[in-house]
């Protein structure tokens, strides 16, 4: 049982971190458009697994990525990028298969993503990997990988050495169909992995198009009813709710200045990670998490300079 009011006691580990999933290439259009009109597009760093490693490790704690991409130019990109910041690269494969790539459409509305696949579903479970989960004490994934084999067949193996080495497992359910290859039953298969952790933190969004509509409260007693022992579901400007089965907590959002959306989820992962491991309540946690995501959303881009966790404390009044 995960009670708001008690800290989680980790075994020692030389890791807190581990993050495994997609590392790729986000082209984003340089004006606004629909249907892809525009003829410029400009290369940023992408994958959320490797945003919350970077921010986890900005914000004080100690972090891993693990990923694959491609011996091409945009690969070693990524990597470079995962070194400046001060990260090992040793468990991001160098695969033969190109860097995955997103194209978005630069929209006022929602923006139109084009999915170019070919190294991020190429990771391997490996001993190295497999002792890196030995030696973390959160275990971090999301929905991509979960997407196609064998990358899909790594994180199941994961998952198995997670249970077996006692690390947190936390999943981030935001399923959507664009990733899957055609007549697969990922909805069904989603659903499998979420008894398998023990967080999960859906968006709204995230619960609708694995449940149908519903209200929040409804959706998240799905979640539990699937067997996660903690369900953190984000409601935008209205805040969150999160569960434990036995008490629900809602939480008003700390945001007070809106720039940028992109990234404010892997922000308040990355914030809730840091304070868990750190030693404060899945209470305290949670708060900070989203003091975390409040900071980000003041700044343009999934990546930001965050300072310190203690910092963010005396700011949002911890």
């Amino acid at each position: 049982m995960i009670l708001f009011d008690k800290e989680i006691c980790f075994q020692e580990r030389k890791n807190d971190v581990l993050a495994v999933g997609e590392l790729l290439i986000d082209m984003i259009a340089t004006e606004y458009g629909d249907d892809f009109q525009c003829s410029t597009y400009k290369k940023f760093f992408g994958g959320s697994p490797a945003n919350i490693a970077m921010n986890v490790k900005k914000l004080g704690v100690n972090s891993l990525i693990a990923s694959a991409v491609g011996d091409d130019g945009l690969g070693r990109y990524l990597t470079k990028h995962i070194q400046e910041a001060g990260l090992d690269t040793s468990l991001i494969d160098k695969v033969d298969f190109s860097t995955s790539m997103v194209m978005v459409t630069k929209s006022k509305n929602s923006p139109t993503p084009i999915f170019y696949r070919g190294a991020d579903y190429n990771l391997g479970f490996t001993s190295h990997l497999e002792e890196a989960v030995a030696n973390s004490k959160i275990v971090h994934f999301s929905c991509w990988p979960l997407s196609r084999n064998p990358v899909r067949n790594t994180i199941e193996k994961v998952i198995e050495a997670a249970k077996k080495y006692g690390s947190l497992l936390c999943f981030d359910p935001n399923y959507h169909p664009m990733i899957w290859e055609k007549g697969e039953a990922g909805i069904d298969y989603v659903k499998s992995i979420i008894g398998k952790v023990h967080i999960v933190k859906p968006s709204e969004d995230d619960a609708e198009r694995l449940f149908g509509k519903d209200e929040p409260e409804k959706q998240i007693n799905k979640f539990l009813d699937l067997g996660a022992k903690l369900v953190v579901m984000t409601l935008g400007k209205d805040g969150a709710i999160a569960s434990n089965g036995i008490e629900t907590i809602k939480f008003n959002t700390m945001a007070t200045e809106i720039v940028d959306t992109t990234g404010a989820g892997d922000a308040f992962w990355s914030g809730f990670y840091a304070a868990v491991v750190k030693g404060h309540t899945i209470k305290e946690a949670l708060d900070l998490g989203f003091a975390v995501s409040a900071y980000k959303l003041k700044y343009l881009g999934a990546i930001v300079e965050l300072p310190d966790l203690e910092v963010i404390k005396e700011m949002y009044g911890f």
